[in-house]
């Protein structure tokens, strides 16, 4: 039982002398005990250099005996190149010995070192005995033995999760699958038992419905009853010990209460947990008489509660069962837009939580608070010479960056809350700055006018995101030796904060002094710096920034390889760090008018350029890569037209030069206006393919032949090139910058990089946004609701401005039917971002106690029916009476004016259609919620749905009324909290991304064994960098499941999707698209394993998220009925099944048109019904329609139309034969002889076929020896572990990949 897994040592690597002496250290790696499947080899495996073939070292596990006090020993899988440490974590989270932490681990009478690695110990072999030794307590050691006991106690309570603490997210998979799948599988089949299954799904979710249910999104949860242990357990009033009892071995006082109504104080001593004689008024610490001295507080509260002790029990037998993926903590926090009323319990952990270590454990840590720069930084020097080394430190640096946006997350909280005290008390609210747990906080407004020619405090609510975007770009091309701060944004309550690592030294020294690189008032005076131009250009190439001159204020000259806001600081550690990063990338002029400059006509058609709210519009990395690249192209293209060229004049031996250089300009200009253009051109001239590999081997010469010098100079030319001998395209990021003046010798190369500029902007309408509406149309595209509209359009380098722009396009496509769904998702996106932004400035004038009354009251005037939504301001005397002047309004978050409850849903309205018009340039003519619902046929649950994600509002999970005209939907009690919005730089795996795209390259050519490794070496390489929860897990689990499935083992395909479908859940909320995406999967698998009802219990459950997300319009619909028709048809339920497959066929008719291979397949699967129920009239009329589309689009030879053919051929024999018998009982009544008809409910194997046709999955025949190897294969990866995660999902590929694998 070997398994792989690389550098597990590596688990605690960095954290090691944290995770331990850190308060929470027992909680810290919880995770990864529960994953560590008793054992864990070691892989190592080095990159080749033409194939990436991995090379498994294994390190065979052995396997250890363990004897705790009071359990019988047993047996313990371990590998070499565990710590001690790891051993200790599987033991705090074993049944029997979970209520243990203060305790060593003896071989032979020798304690063995936490830290230290297996291998290295002495004597240790496969068979040896370890002892756990229980150990004296100190104060530490007895907080963290509360504390895990609390952790115990309240495993299976979800209040964490609905409160977005601690990385706890929701996940409901397990209540419609019952539990785990594979067992249960196992267990529950005892033949098809189709009578038992209930099939008929709530009214909600049958097609056609209109009404759309809050209350289902989190359906009850049976475990979550809690099994009350105790009913308190708290510090006692009467700590710390006086001196006289410290030195008893007092450390502190617990006061319980259990559920006996018992009430008891217990002493925390070195050596146990006993009663003393204290009360609630007098303190007498003497041992009660008896005093049940134990080492362990479970053991202590057993003997005097039985219901503590019979509970206790089975609330750790639940815990153990269930996956281990629901209780994982995330990298990253997931927060609920919707919740239930909790009751609020006295809860010792979070009181005390509230007080002391939530300001991330500093009395705990030894000396003070994290050194986040210093984490940050130290991550990055790691080595990374070998796989294993990238590993450890890609562990390191995702690991402190999930812990630092975290604290950052925490702060920023705090500061809006008032709860830090600003660095610069003395000045106005909004210029204030804090340090808290040594991050440097800022609020995103234009203090000192720093911002006042590039547009105030829009432009400084900018800067923080585009900043953010360069810190993210310079993380990734990750150059030695050159820094950037942690940087995390936070929106919190309408503010916007900056999060910041602090910079060793910067606090102490004025900024005009530190700064050697770049400039601090926007280029009127520049510096420059030899070690930063060496570091930067190392930058150039990847992030296509053009090294540059600019003049200073003495007017001479200075050389730059960044935008000159970029500012470079040493630091008081000798690093060198950049800061400032908003310009990284190069102005985008569709939204930047200029005086005296001309946009391209492709821009100027659509409208460009446009005022804009700020001058900081910058154009995405994403954009620039796809125009380089379809420069590239171009430039290919040239350089072969003129070879062409040159080679017909050679043979008609013409001796002048090509004259394709003076057309080259106009050439490139034209085929941008054009996306098609490119490729007539190419399928017009013969010989053009040849042409462009001579190209391409001419463009890698040395350039010595002058005639091919030639080409390449005419082809760089064209296409903008900075070098004149091979294409490199870059951008100068200080192009149209106010301030930047230039030196007069640069004045081509300026002009040049104008052009350059104004081609980008004019390729972005022109070629990105006509492409985004073509995937669209052929659904390689597929949005279902605000994020992942988003996503596609960020994936494409199109920024959400231009959103209106898109919106227009999609009203003039002629096939606007066809994109009805993304009209709809994207007019829904327009308008609550405009409400974001309107409700930005609204709460920032709200005080606390009216927050709840506040939101409440925005929500009713957004989408409450009711017109005169009136506010109720908080009680009198809870409004601050001292409005002396000089106090007023000293924290962030405490205005106290009433102004917004003053706002009306009509105004609210119009200031929307304003926002509409001067933000985006779209027109809304809508006055009421009523009329924008009625207009684009919106449902109001999915806007509340995207208002409350954009702006972190957590509601009350209840059903509200909007369409009341005579009360508001919302009262202040319905909002529970509000969350932040947070934007953090995701690190990634970057070996294990490889191994994925090779593994899904690999899969697409068909090579599927050999993809299904790589994709598990991918997982492995996953999960050692994010542990076992992340986006990207979940991707590559998806994966594997379907390869499993296709390659014919089912139940290998259910626990890979099971996981991705709870991982999805967890790290991407409970009805985010994507889960949807999960469950469908899941279901298919399901049904092939024969577990018939879980498959309809989670389609029904898909479908209704679908429906809350994006309404039944939607083609990703039609495929979705089409699978709960086909299960239906499968267990007999003909009528319902005829209900969701005509739907599903009005969907792909709409979506698809009338002449659609799609909608063949879904008359066939209707006729299919209507056979069953022997109504062969309908059942021909819809075969018929199919084999028409067949016989006009493939062909009357194709298989597909012979098939049709034959099928109504016997469905013509059925109905005649039908007949024949219908005539025979009218002709001789009740006598007459009847031939047996034979009707046929259609067999489990027949539905699976099509279930997979319609789910796009083509089984590729292997012989059985290919099998048979494979399956031994893939089980040996197997005995691997789980997978991993990422802010950004890599979804996109995986979407197509679904899509490809199988011919559809």
């Amino acid at each position: 039982d070997q398994q792989f897994s690389t550098g597990t040592s590596s688990k605690m690597g960095h954290n090691a002398d944290k995770a331990m002496v850190n308060g929470d250290g027992a909680h810290e790696h919880t995770g990864e005990a529960e994953l560590k499947q008793h054992g864990n080899g070691e892989a190592d495996a080095e990159e080749e250099s033409n194939e990436q073939e991995v090379i498994v070292i294994q390190d065979t596990g052995f396997t250890v005996k363990i004897q705790a006090p009071g359990t019988e020993p047993f047996d313990l899988q371990v590998s070499p190149q565990e710590m001690v440490q790891e051993i200790h974590q599987v033991l705090m989270d074993r049944e029997d010995t979970c209520h243990r932490t203060c305790f060593s681990l003896q071989l032979d009478g020798n304690v063995l070192d936490n830290f230290a690695e297996l291998k290295s110990i002495e004597g240790l072999q496969e068979g040896s005995l370890l002892k756990v030794v229980e150990e004296p307590y100190t104060v530490r050691e007895a907080r963290i033995h509360v504390r895990h006991i609390r952790d115990l106690l309240k495993s299976l309570d979800p209040s964490d999760a609905y409160n977005g603490v601690d990385c706890n997210s929701l996940s409901f998979l397990s209540i419609f699958t019952d539990g785990d799948l594979g067992d249960s599988g196992k267990r529950k089949k005892k033949g098809n038992d189709l009578e038992q299954i209930d099939c008929t799904p709530p009214e909600h979710i049958l097609p056609g419905s209109k009404e759309r249910p809050l209350v289902p999104l989190q359906p009850q949860n049976k475990d979550w009853k809690p099994m009350q242990c105790l009913k308190v357990l708290t510090m006692s009033g009467w700590n710390p010990p006086p001196g006289n009892r410290k030195m008893h071995g007092d450390l502190m006082y617990l006061y319980i209460v259990t559920v006996e109504e018992r009430h008891v104080s217990v002493t925390a001593s070195t050596r146990g947990f006993y009663l003393n004689q204290s009360t609630t008024y007098s303190f007498n610490p003497k041992p009660a008489n008896p005093s049940f001295l134990s080492h362990s507080l479970v053991e202590l509260l057993s003997q005097i509660s039985p219901a503590f002790k019979k509970n206790f029990t089975a609330l750790q037998k639940k815990r153990v069962q269930r996956h281990p993926f629901e209780r994982i903590a995330t990298p990253f926090q997931v927060y609920s837009w919707t919740a239930p009323q909790v009751d609020h319990a006295m809860d010792c952990v979070r009181a005390e939580d509230a007080y002391t270590s939530r300001l991330g454990y500093e009395e705990h840590i030894p000396g003070q608070t994290r050194d986040w720069n210093e984490e940050l930084q130290t991550t990055r020097e790691l080595p990374r010479k070998n796989l294993p080394e990238r590993l450890l430190r890609e562990r390191a640096i995702f690991k402190v960056h999930s812990d630092f946006a975290a604290a950052a997350t925490r702060g920023a909280m705090a500061v809006i809350d008032g709860n830090v005290m600003a660095i610069n008390p003395g000045e106005e609210t909004r210029m204030q700055m804090f340090i808290w747990n040594n991050i440097f906080f800022s609020l995103g407004f234009d203090v000192r006018d720093h911002y006042r020619e590039l547009g105030g405090d829009a432009a400084a609510h900018a800067a923080p995101t585009n900043d953010l975007n360069g810190v993210r770009a310079y993380g990734a091309v990750d150059v030695e030796g050159l820094y950037t701060l942690g940087t995390v944004v936070v929106d919190y309550r309408g503010y916007r904060v900056t999060a910041q690592s602090i910079i060793p030294g910067i606090l102490e020294r004025e900024q005009e002094q530190s700064v050697i690189y770049g400039s601090i008032d926007f280029g009127k005076t520049v510096v420059s710096h030899s070690k930063y131009l060496e570091l930067l250009e190392k930058t150039s190439r990847p992030l296509k920034v053009q090294r540059h001159n600019v003049l200073n204020e003495k007017n001479e000259t200075v050389e730059l390889c960044s935008s000159v806001e970029c500012k470079g600081i040493i630091g008081n550690d000798g690093r060198h760090y950049i800061l400032d990063l908003l310009r990284t990338f190069p102005p985008d002029l569709n939204f930047l008018p200029v005086d005296g400059e001309e946009l391209p006509p492709e821009s100027q058609r659509q409208g460009f350029p446009r005022q804009h709210r700020h001058r900081l519009a910058c154009l995405r990395q994403e954009l620039i890569e796809a125009f380089v690249e379809h420069r590239y192209l171009l430039f290919m293209k040239m350089a072969a037209l003129q070879l062409m060229q040159q080679k017909a004049n050679k043979d008609s031996n013409k001796t002048e030069t090509p004259a394709i250089t003076a057309t080259s300009e106009t050439s490139t200009e034209k085929n941008s206006s054009d996306p098609l253009e490119g490729k007539e051109l190419e399928e017009s001239i013969p010989g053009l393919a040849q042409a462009k590999e001579l190209a391409e081997t001419l463009v890698a010469e040395d350039g010595s032949d002058p005639k091919s010098r030639e080409v390449v100079l005419n082809a760089c030319k064209a296409v903008g090139s900075i070098s004149n001998t091979s294409f490199d395209i870059r951008f100068n990021p200080d192009i149209f910058s106010p301030g930047v003046r230039f030196p007069d010798n640069s004045v081509d190369e300026v002009q040049k990089q104008k052009q350059l500029l104004k081609d980008a902007a004019a390729f972005l309408v022109s070629c990105q946004i006509p492409s985004l509406i073509k995937d669209c149309l052929d659904h390689s595209a597929l949005p279902m609701d605000g994020a992942t509209l988003t996503e596609a359009l960020h994936q494409r380098g199109i920024n959400v401005r231009y959103l209106g722009t898109i919106l227009e396009f999609v009203e003039k496509t002629p096939a606007k039917a066809q994109l009805e769904h993304i009209y709809r998702i994207g007019v829904s996106e327009l308008i609550t971002r405009c409400a974001k932004h309107i409700f930005k400035t609204y709460l920032q004038g709200v005080e606390l106690s009216a927050l709840s009354a506040a939101v409440s009251h925005f929500l009713n005037c957004f989408l409450s029916s009711f017109p005169d939504a009136v506010a109720h301001l908080p009680p009198d005397e809870l409004v601050s009476r001292r409005k002396s002047r000089k106090r007023r309004n000293r924290v962030p978050g405490g205005g106290d004016n009433t102004a917004w409850a003053s706002l009306t849903p009509s105004e609210l309205w119009k200031n929307i259609a304003s926002e509409a018009q001067s933000y985006y340039h779209y027109n809304i003519q809508c006055e009421s919620v009523d009329q924008v619902v009625e207009k684009y046929s919106f449902q109001k649950t999915t806007l509340l749905r995207e208002i409350s994600i954009k702006t972190g509002i957590q509601i009350l999970i209840k059903e509200y009324n909007f369409d009341s005209r005579h009360k508001p939907a919302f009262t202040e009690e319905d909002i529970l909290n509000i969350f932040p919005v947070v934007k953090h730089v995701n690190p990634k795996a970057s070996d294990a991304f490889h191994f994925f795209q090779s593994g899904q390259a690999k899969v697409q050519q068909g090579f599927l064994k050999e993809g299904c490794e790589l994709i598990n070496e991918a997982l492995n390489l996953f999960n050692n960098v994010y542990g076992a929860m992340h986006v990207e897990i979940c991707a590559c689990l998806r994966l594997l499941a379907r390869l499993n499935y296709i390659m014919g083992d089912h139940p290998e395909a259910l626990s890979n999707q099971q996981k991705a479908a709870l991982m999805s859940e967890r790290v991407l909320g409970i009805e985010h698209p994507n889960t949807i995406q999960e469950y469908m999967h899941l279901a298919l698998y399901c049904f092939a394993n024969g577990q018939l009802s879980t498959a309809l219990k989670l389609l029904y459950r898909a479908r209704y998220l679908m429906l809350l997300v994006c309404g039944e319009d939607h083609p990703e619909m039609a495929l979705l009925d089409s699978n709960i028709g086909l299960v239906l048809h499968g267990v007999m339920e003909y009528d319902l099944s005829l209900r969701f497959l005509e739907n599903a066929l009005n969907i792909n008719t709409k979506y698809h048109g009338p002449r659609s291979l799609k909608v063949a397949l879904s008359h066939h699967l209707v006729a299919r019904v209507y056979e069953s129920k022997a109504e062969f009239r309908s059942a021909l009329q819809h075969e018929k329609e199919g084999y028409t589309i067949y016989k006009n689009q493939m062909g009357e030879a194709h298989e597909k139309t012979k098939e049709s053919s034959d099928y109504l051929k016997y469905l013509t024999q059925q109905a005649v034969a039908l007949q024949r018998t219908m005539n025979e009982i009218y002709k001789n009544g009740s006598n007459a002889s009847i031939m047996p008809l034979k009707f046929t409910a259609p067999s489990m194997a027949s539905v699976l076929e099509q279930l997979n046709i319609i789910n796009g999955i083509i089984f590729i025949p292997l012989s059985q020896k290919d099998l048979e190897n494979l399956k031994a294969e893939v089980h040996r990866r197997q005995q691997l572990q789980e997978l991993g995660k990422s802010e950004e999902p890599t979804e996109e590929s995986q979407l197509q990949l679904e899509d490809k694998i199988p011919i559809d």
